[in-house]
């Protein structure tokens, strides 16, 4: 089966004067660029599994996150611990043949990184090396600032990434927001730390709104929100969620389209056709030619 190929072309779905002229001004971004946007323009991310989506995503993001949620999103996975590096690294290198100009970030999955900062180099550079993204993404606070400083301090860029942290879903009991005024101290000292041990950025997940304000003031890196506040310096989705590609997303997903139901009735116009023989037509088929 063979589809076409537009990743080396302007985007099929878009006019190319509208996406155009702000777009071919745009410059690559990179992580002085990313970092200096603190208090500045919000900076706009998404997240992109596949070369396409990043092609169309890469239009208009600052940043695209390859997430270890692509266990979940792609390959329906309860939940994001059984990610491995070589879907980390297989789908970073999709996204980099679709992206041309967002800084491209991966996540380092579960295990990959918490036993000692020398794993986490070796596995993060392994990363980079095979991926050719720029950065990498890893869950904690305090107690990964030592990793954090070890990657930093040896060329890779690392963004932080504190609150609610997926991949500690079986001791936190699940997926739980940060609300309770009594853990603000304890998650505004895991911003500090991370800052203070060289992250560029940092995710602030699923937390009150006064938690994420207060965060944002506190550090002088850009925070990138999600389930947070607008008053961060950037916002994060996942893309399938954003498009509403589920029926059912966390209460901080804004759904920007209703992808399931065009799909859905995409598929059941193709099966009817089918059935009653009325596809493909005449002009989805090939004529014979006369031999030379």
């Amino acid at each position: 089966m063979s589809t076409t190929s537009t990743l080396s072309k302007k985007s099929a779905v878009s006019d190319p004067e509208q996406v155009s002229e702000n777009y071919a001004k745009k410059k690559i971004m990179t992580v002085p660029a990313f970092r200096a946007r603190k208090a500045g323009a919000p900076l706009v991310c998404l997240t992109a599994y596949t070369a396409h989506v990043a092609h169309l995503v890469d239009e208009q993001a600052d940043m695209i996150l390859v997430g270890d949620s692509l266990g979940m999103v792609i390959h329906g996975m309860p939940n994001t611990l059984g990610v491995t590096m070589e879907h980390m690294i297989m789908h970073g290198q999709a996204v980099m043949r679709g992206a041309q100009k967002a800084l491209v970030v991966v996540d380092m999955p579960f295990g990959s990184f918490e036993e000692s900062p020398e794993v986490a180099f070796r596995n993060a550079s392994r990363i980079i090396k095979e991926t050719g993204c720029t950065a990498v993404k890893l869950e904690g606070g305090r107690e990964m600032a030592a990793t954090i400083s070890y990657l930093s301090t040896r060329g890779i860029p690392v963004m932080a990434h504190i609150g609610l942290m997926p991949q500690q879903m079986n001791t936190a009991g699940g997926f739980k927001a940060v609300r309770g005024q009594d853990q603000f101290d304890a998650v505004i000292e895991d911003a500090k730390a991370v800052e203070a041990a060289g992250a560029f950025s940092v995710v602030v997940e699923g937390v009150a709104v006064h938690l994420a304000n207060k965060i944002t003031k506190a550090i002088e890196i850009p925070t990138i929100g999600i389930g947070a506040s607008a008053e961060c310096d950037g916002q994060i989705l996942v893309f399938e969620d954003m498009i509403g590609l589920f029926p059912r997303v966390p209460t901080f997903v804004k759904r920007y389209g209703n992808m399931e139901d065009m799909m859905r009735d995409a598929i059941t116009r193709y099966a009817d056709e089918v059935r009653d023989r009325s596809f493909p037509a005449d002009e989805h088929t090939y004529k014979a030619k006369e031999s030379d």
